[in-house]
């Protein structure tokens, strides 16, 4: 792996603004290193029994098998929009999610404790869930093989942090898997300081959906089949545009990531 020194830069981003079409500057298996620490990595081409598990949860996400969120955002515009399109003639491009693992309290939404995704529950999402806990655990084992200081640092934070009823995998607490969505300029600050993100790429006749961080004028490509490791409370970032070459042209993320809400709840 060739070694990228990040430099923090100037810019106008803010949260909320959308992402450009930004060509990617890291498109090959890179160490990503802020000072003297290795704050993450990028692998361009996941192999073995991760690749596997991940083409079958890609799959079955797409099918009629797992329940998901459908998002009225980006090209879909909203629920008036969308109809005035359909009935136009006008092809919208499907954007929906689907979240495993914990779910933090939401009082607003007269819920105000933690819960479990109610997708494991689902009798035909069950090859889905299992999926992806076994790629979460491959993913794990390529953050130790590459990674090892990121992989003990991020298993003590999780241990002390994360009451075992909430944890999916041994790093994380949670899943989401997003199909053809391009988020707009964010930092993820329910996030566990000092963790990191797995994000792992399915794109098929498809451009952009990368990762971009203006704070290092870094853009990682979205490959299919590629893996980012990286601290997504650290820094403000988003995904650039989705572009589908074909009409079944497609950018999904599948990703892993540890957030802060269940240390009240051992």
């Amino acid at each position: 792996m060739k070694t990228v020194q990040l430099k923090l830069i100037s810019h106008n981003i803010k949260i909320g603004d959308r992402c450009s079409d930004i060509e990617p500057n890291i498109t090959e298996d890179t160490i990503l290193v802020d000072g003297n620490e290795v704050i993450g990595f990028y692998t361009k081409n996941i192999q073995g029994k991760l690749r596997a598990l991940i083409n079958v949860a890609d799959a079955e996400l797409r099918s009629d098998n797992v329940p998901k969120t459908e998002m009225s955002r980006g090209p879909q515009g909203n629920k008036q929009q969308k109809a005035e399109r359909a009935a136009a003639g006008i092809e919208l491009v499907t954007q929906y999610s689907t979240i495993l693992g914990s779910i933090p309290p939401k009082p607003h939404m007269r819920r105000p404790y933690p819960s479990i995704s109610s997708v494991h529950q689902v009798a035909s999402a069950k090859t889905f869930v299992k999926a992806m806990l076994l790629a979460c655990r491959e993913a794990e084992q390529v953050i130790k093989d590459v990674a090892p200081g990121i992989y003990e640092r991020q298993k003590s934070i999780i241990e002390k942090n994360v009451p075992p009823q909430y944890r999916f995998g041994t790093l994380f607490t949670s899943s989401i898997s997003n199909y053809n969505i391009a988020a707009q300029y964010h930092r993820d600050a329910g996030n566990l300081e000092g963790c990191v993100n797995v994000i792992i790429a399915k794109r098929r006749n498809a451009k952009g959906g990368n990762t971009t961080i203006p704070d290092y004028c870094a853009t990682v490509d979205s490959s299919d089949n590629s893996m980012l490791v990286y601290p997504a409370w650290r820094n403000v970032h988003g995904v650039t545009p989705i572009r589908p070459t074909a009409p079944d042209g497609y950018r999904n993320s599948l990703v892993f990531y540890p957030l802060k809400a269940f240390n009240a709840y051992w």
